[in-house]
């Protein structure tokens, strides 16, 4: 069943222990955002990485700060360096840090700070099947995710690929935590559906937030 969620009334939804939607905390932060990805793709453009099976990721994707997510032939990992440009990934802008501190304090993580910042594209027809986020070494740390554009559909599973999965619908601005007991559950997008342009983005961005190591 599809949670009925409208953007100007959900302001705080609790998907499950240590795990949060705080619906519209980054919208009035979305145009210094938006700013902030055009200046890191200016310097570490988006692409659409391979798998380790030779397949390619729906969404296009790059990265800031002091790790980035890379895929390839070797598998999935963390690298200091982009592999596309050979050199230290963009600094993480300071609207993405000071945003990401404030949304994992309200959502109870006190000591939260971002060593990696991951930009996502999703053109219309894209999604990303369920996973787990089981690649950093800080596992007290929460992730952060934040949605900008199109909405999109977040399948929020439980703790075995076969739970059951609730879908919850993620607006402009829509910011989602999880941590502690929920951090390694499983999550998805189901593919973006086409839509008028919002904050004019024919796409959803979506921006998530790690510590690593």
């Amino acid at each position: 069943m599809m949670d009925d969620l409208f953007p100007e009334t959900r302001t705080r939804q609790v998907l499950a222990p240590g795990a949060v939607v705080l619906g519209g905390f980054a919208k009035a932060n979305a145009p210094a955002l938006l700013q902030a990805i055009e200046d890191v793709l200016k310097q570490a453009p988006l692409r659409r990485y391979k798998t380790a099976r030779g397949g390619q990721l729906a969404a296009a994707m790059t990265a800031c700060g002091r790790y980035g997510w890379v895929s390839d032939g070797r598998g999935y990992r963390y690298d200091e360096l982009d592999p596309l440009t050979g050199r230290a990934w963009p600094t993480m802008p300071l609207i993405f840090q000071s945003l990401a501190v404030r949304a994992a304090q309200e959502a109870g993580y006190k000591q939260f700070m971002p060593q990696s910042g991951l930009i996502n594209r999703y053109a219309p027809g894209a999604g990303m099947g369920l996973h787990q986020d089981c690649d950093e070494q800080v596992v007290e740390a929460p992730i952060i995710s934040v949605s900008l554009g199109l909405s999109a559909i977040f399948q929020w599973g439980g703790a075995t690929r076969n739970a059951p999965c609730r879908k919850v619908p993620l607006h402009h601005g829509d910011v989602v935590v999880w941590g502690g007991p929920s951090r390694h559950n499983f999550h998805g997008i189901m593919p973006i559906k086409p839509g008028p342009a919002v904050a004019g983005l024919g796409w959803r961005y979506n921006l998530t937030f790690r510590t690593v190591r």
